[in-house]
């Protein structure tokens, strides 16, 4: 589907007009956009708009790296939306004089959000082409936040249920990782997209406008820092249990180690007597039977008692 708006001189608001008067006089700019096009659609990027070759192709073949590409009388860019389990969608943008073109294979809130502000003529003077551009860009960044939050929120449930296994830890903590993983790949080119379109000598209507695509950039500056500092409490969470999990093993084996000491004696003294041979000495004895367990309770005791003196108990 494709949709036309128009601004006219008399700041008037035009929809639905054919795509070939995108450059009449009589508007003062236009916003053309590109919502699941069909290939009879796509078509118009070449036939109508004159597109480099190369654009279209990005546009078609789906989630090309954030960029900005100049070309003779318009920039494209290339931006990413996040949606629902971090599913990442490419939103395409053409401007050139007195008109932007976006184009994109889902339906975009950001998109029908600013059309409909246009819509109810809000301020219809301050609005063009970049303006356009900048506000759409504006609440497809705002939408990476909540992303951000929801996984800080799960890092702070992990880091106060100590009880939780081991094994069910780990696999939330990789999720994590994971998930902070796939946001960086889509927040640190938007940056990189940022940095690039703020130092611009090309794009007169981003410095005009520079303020404000400069709260955009440090809003993902903002996100970058969120991201590395998550991925660094993931680390120490992770240290962490496999540090208690480490110092429990190790009192579980020093118990078990004092265990088998203190009976290793008493191995010895019962293998010694319960040898069958005839000529032994104390087999005779009265209370040969009682002294022995006396022995060994004796042994046991003192062994008890210089474990406990070295703090090994």
């Amino acid at each position: 589907m494709i949709q036309t708006l128009g601004i006219t001189h008399e700041y008037k608001v035009v929809t639905n007009f054919p795509i070939t008067d995108f450059q009449s006089s009589h508007f003062i700019w236009c916003w053309i956009d590109f919502n699941k096009p069909t290939e009879t659609e796509i078509s118009h990027l070449d036939y109508t708009f004159k597109f480099h070759p190369l654009a279209i192709e990005d546009c078609t073949q789906r989630l090309q790296r954030p960029k900005l590409d100049y070309y003779e009388d318009y920039t494209f860019f290339v931006t990413h939306v996040l949606r629902t389990n971090l599913v990442k969608e490419e939103m395409n943008f053409f401007i050139g004089d007195h008109y932007i073109v976006s184009f994109h294979f889902d339906d975009s809130l950001e998109v029908n959000h600013v059309w409909n502000q246009i819509i109810k003529r809000e301020n219809i003077k301050k609005w063009d082409e970049y303006a356009v551009f900048y506000h759409i860009l504006d609440k497809v960044v705002d939408q990476y936040f909540p992303f951000i939050y929801s996984i800080e929120d799960k890092l702070d449930t992990i880091e106060n249920n100590s009880e939780e296994k081991m094994d069910i830890v780990l696999d939330e903590l990789f999720d994590t990782r994971h998930s902070l993983l796939n946001l960086r790949h889509t927040i640190d080119p938007m940056r990189d997209l940022l940095y690039r379109m703020l130092n611009s000598n090309h794009l007169i209507g981003i410095r005009n406008r520079k303020e404000y695509f400069g709260d955009i950039y440090d809003h993902l500056l903002k996100l970058s820092e969120m991201i590395s500092s998550n991925r660094e409490i993931t680390s120490d969470i992770r240290d962490s249990y496999l540090s208690i999990n480490a110092h429990q093993t190790n009192k579980v084996m020093q118990f078990l180690t004092i265990i088998t000491s203190i009976f290793a004696p008493l191995t010895f003294i019962a293998g010694i007597y319960g040898m069958n041979f005839i000529y032994m000495p104390e087999l005779n004895v009265r209370y040969g039977y009682f002294m022995t367990l006396g022995l060994m309770a004796a042994v046991s005791i003192g062994m008890y008692i210089w474990f406990k003196r070295k703090g090994w108990i």
